[in-house]
């Protein structure tokens, strides 16, 4: 299945964060990561936030909001297809290469939704070519998110990976939040009319000056040094073709782990960041604007506690953190989304406590998923694992939110969907390996034996040298 990493006299070192040029590179590294991130979800965060006027403007007939909806949904088909071409290409030749183009992809494709013909103007197709971009951004979703999150993970220390891969998902929250905001920001400075006519466009047009920035931030980088040393070591031969097919003859069993985890945390991702600002205002009673105020307050404070849960998981491991999320969410999600029902002030309280159970898994997953994979194929097997189990589960979520509680009246059917989704997640969860503080260097699996059946002490030991 591999060889255990290189000697210590052939090993490319990481940044050293107690060193000023070590916190530079670092920096580079989170911000190089983080702006692909928050492009991606500062599209989903616009197109949450736009939902009653997107579906005025591409929806208008009897499909109404769940039109829209389905145009969220279908940006999640072509996912697992990125995943499977992005993720062996990536380790094949190198993740800076690949993310340098989904970036580009992103922003390209959630820029010319603010320029589309609406229904009135185009008729048929104008949905169409609204779906037609949420595919495009889809397929490059699939490489942009497993590659940024192994990015981040090959550079951090082995000891502090908690904490500097935890910045990934702050740019998540940051995209979503630059979403909500603007939105919110035009809602308050037009009129309604202003807004369903043109206003709605604005923000979807700036995604494209926010994806060249980020390209410009990726091409400064090189790439990541646990690539580069196996590289060097000519340990990755042939086509991404056999890297995936590596992966799927050998790693099969991390695959399986996460996609099972992945099934809890983006049932409540997209329920919880994607699918509420419809719910507010549909099942709850409250106004686009009182909405997104619920949103953005909760998104706040989340983006102000991930750092430091990922420090905390640095010190207590991966897997205390995941389970104090799952039951958490688990046991509260029915009476904290009935407490969401009951007003606005209330609105917040619930989703500030939702968001709090859930941070022990959003910010840890560029530290647990990139090392359950071994370098040669991290990138796929993040990519094509994480891909699948979104596109079947996570961006299905507010369709099948949206569909269940507009046809059956059951408004607290969100609660119950996440709390099944936390029992999949805890089973998955069982057999994880913990590998905080673990090396992430060479062609063997993190944490586990190597192919002579012993632990890979080298590995661990330079984890140790390295997180100093």
């Amino acid at each position: 299945m591999g060889t255990s990493a290189p000697a210590d006299s052939q090993i490319t070192e990481r940044p050293d964060p107690d060193s000023p040029e070590g916190r530079k590179t670092l920096r580079r590294a989170i911000a190089a990561s983080a702006i692909g991130n928050a492009t991606e979800w500062y599209d989903y965060g616009v197109y949450a936030a736009t939902t009653t006027y997107l579906t005025h403007a591409f929806f208008p007939g009897h499909l109404g909001t769940i039109g829209t909806m389905l145009g969220f949904a279908v940006s999640f088909i072509l996912r697992p297809l990125g995943g499977l071409v992005w993720g062996p290409i990536g380790d094949r030749v190198g993740r800076k290469a690949v993310l340098a183009t989904t970036i580009l992809l992103i922003s390209l494709a959630t820029a010319l939704i603010g320029v589309l013909p609406t229904y009135a103007v185009a008729g048929v197709w104008a949905p169409i070519l609204l779906i037609a971009l949420r595919v495009v951004q889809g397929f490059s979703t699939g490489g942009e998110y497993g590659g940024a999150a192994t990015f981040m993970a090959e550079y951090a220390p082995d000891k502090r990976r908690g904490k500097y891969g935890s910045f990934l998902e702050f740019g998540t929250l940051t995209g979503f939040v630059m979403g909500t905001a603007i939105v919110l920001f035009m809602e308050l400075g037009l009129s309604d009319h202003s807004m369903e006519t043109w206003g709605w466009r604005i923000p979807f047009l700036l995604a494209l000056p926010l994806g060249l920035i980020g390209l410009y931030l990726r091409s400064q980088m090189e790439d990541t040094p646990v690539f580069t040393e196996v590289e060097a070591g000519k340990e990755i031969v042939g086509s991404a073709w056999s890297r995936f097919v590596d992966l799927m003859k050998n790693y099969w069993r991390p695959i399986l782990i996460m996609f099972g985890m992945v099934v809890a945390l983006n049932v409540a991702n997209y329920t919880l960041l994607a699918y509420l600002p419809t719910y507010l205002q549909n099942n709850i009673g409250l106004t686009a604007t009182t909405g997104s105020v619920v949103i953005l307050i909760g998104e706040l404070v989340m983006m102000a506690l991930i750092p430091i849960f990922g420090a905390w998981s640095d010190r207590t491991g991966r897997k205390p953190m995941w389970w104090a999320s799952l039951i958490g969410l688990f046991i509260f999600a029915l009476p904290l989304f009935w407490l969401m029902g009951q007003g606005f002030g209330r609105a917040i309280v619930g989703f500030v406590v939702l968001g709090l159970l859930y941070i022990p898994q959003l910010s840890t997953i560029s530290a647990t998923f990139p090392a359950m994979f071994p370098t040669q194929v991290r990138y796929a097997g993040f990519a094509i694992s994480y891909n699948v189990a979104t596109a079947a589960f996570g961006g299905t979520a507010p369709l099948i939110n949206d569909a269940v509680t507009s046809n059956s009246g059951w408004d607290l059917f969100p609660a119950a969907y996440m709390m099944a989704a936390c029992v999949v997640g805890m089973v998955a969860l069982k057999f994880l390996t913990e590998t905080a503080g673990v090396s992430i260097r060479g062609t063997e699996t993190p944490g586990e034996e190597t192919s002579d059946g012993a632990v890979d002490q080298q590995g661990q030991n330079r984890a140790g040298a390295g997180a100093a």
